[in-house]
């Protein structure tokens, strides 16, 4: 009787599940023991998300910083599926999908990411926009493109949040609208970006005072209607008017992993060991947003892209290790600094004793995202791109 390989099942296709895929198709498999891998994910295509702002100035192309999958994928032996995790059978090693496909598996890896909660003031599930997928970026453009083609001469736009996402927004909406737009940045606390360097927060209140995006601190939103947001600031509510709202506070672990039978924090996240398993079901993996992780030095490792990645090249090894017969390894976080966007052809990042702002630090931001991405051959693609893209403007200002 021939007997199946292992099978690897991992759900979700962002930062942790890709990466994990890619680098379980590069280890040193003997044909004997090598598993098949199968990734699913709701989505047809993998999400750069750092440089999803990009989109809003027309900076980037969707192609550059959301590639399918399937493309990905190609030559890798990575099986794709495209579809929602409906539930998942623990005692049983089962996942199901929501159009009825089962998926039996040895090793199961949890990298479904979080959600942004809308559920925390009154109206901003039915008039707030998040900002974290490509949907998101796509329903934020619609309504841009309906307000830009209007009459009116303020197009004004609160963002609910003053962490790395809002800022960034803020920012390059601002380059966007330039006089037309009229910006709030509300935020609960007492500054902008509070986990911050002081050098990155620094030319990001620079950035915001230079486009007159205006700061609401220590303030909290009391609820959201169809073209108003009200603000209470110290016990005084203001309602003011929003054309748009955008909500980027907070992540959300989805309902289907609360409900399995697992360990997990306050906050409903998986509680894994340093080599990344779930400590009472050691033959599932989580990662990135859903994890609760120290790494084996006892620092607790943040919810970050940065995190997910560098956590998907342990999950990848310990897989292996796990299947093969070899030890596994704890996983090791080094912080690598941080980078942000604070508009059009600017930027600030500050890590390893580098500190840059302006262009240079766009332009190594933009590098060191193109290192990042996902496969060797969609670097080079979006490389060449950038690179013959200022010569394709040089050549169309000559023909105009």
């Amino acid at each position: 009787m021939t007997e199946h390989p292992a099978r690897i099942c991992i759900l979700g296709g962002g930062f942790g599940g890709l990466y994990t895929a890619l680098r379980l198709s590069q280890l040193p498999w003997i044909k004997s023991e090598k598993p098949e891998i199968v990734l699913v994910d709701r989505s047809d295509r993998f999400l750069f998300s750092p440089l999803l702002y990009e989109l809003m100035t027309g900076e980037l192309q969707t192609w550059e910083i959301a590639p399918p999958f399937e493309e990905l994928l190609a030559g890798t032996g990575v099986r794709f599926y495209q579809g929602s995790v409906a539930g998942i059978n623990v005692s049983e090693k089962q996942v199901q999908l929501q159009n009825g496909t089962e998926l039996a598996y040895d090793r199961l890896v949890l990298a479904l990411g979080g959600e942004t909660p809308l559920n925390k003031v009154p109206g901003a599930l039915d008039y707030a926009l998040p900002f974290r997928t490509i949907a998101d970026a796509y329903r934020l453009e619609e309504r841009l493109r309906t307000l830009e083609e209007t009459d009116t001469d303020r197009i004004r736009i609160a963002i609910v949040g003053a962490g790395y996402s809002g800022v960034e927004l803020a920012c390059k909406l601002a380059d966007r609208l330039k006089d037309r737009g009229r910006l709030r940045l509300v935020e609960l606390s007492d500054q902008i970006l509070r986990t911050s360097p002081d050098f990155n927060r620094d030319a990001a209140n620079k950035a915001l005072s230079e486009r007159g995006v205006w700061l609401d601190l220590e303030t909290t939103v009391e609820a959201i209607a169809a073209d108003t947001i009200s603000l209470n600031y110290k016990g005084t509510i203001d309602t003011i008017p929003a054309d748009i709202v955008l909500w980027t506070v907070g992540t959300r672990v989805a309902d289907m992993i609360n409900a399995l039978p697992l360990k997990k924090n306050p906050r409903e996240q998986l509680v894994v060991t340093p080599t990344l398993q779930a400590v009472d079901q050691p033959e599932i993996f989580a990662l990135g947003d859903l994890a609760n992780c120290k790494d084996a030095e006892g620092q607790q490792v943040p919810a970050t892209a940065q995190a997910a990645i560098q956590q998907a090249d342990y999950v990848g090894w310990n897989l292996w290790a796990s299947l093969t017969g070899r030890p596994l390894l704890p996983f090791q976080y080094q912080h690598l600094g941080e980078m942000i966007t604070l508009g059009t052809d600017n930027a600030t990042l500050a890590g390893l004793g580098l500190k840059l702002d302006g262009s240079l630090a766009a332009i190594a931001r933009r590098l060191a995202y193109l290192y990042r991405l996902p496969t060797l051959e969609h670097q080079l693609r979006v490389g060449l791109n950038w690179i013959a893209q200022p010569i394709r403007n040089v050549l169309e200002d000559i023909s105009k």
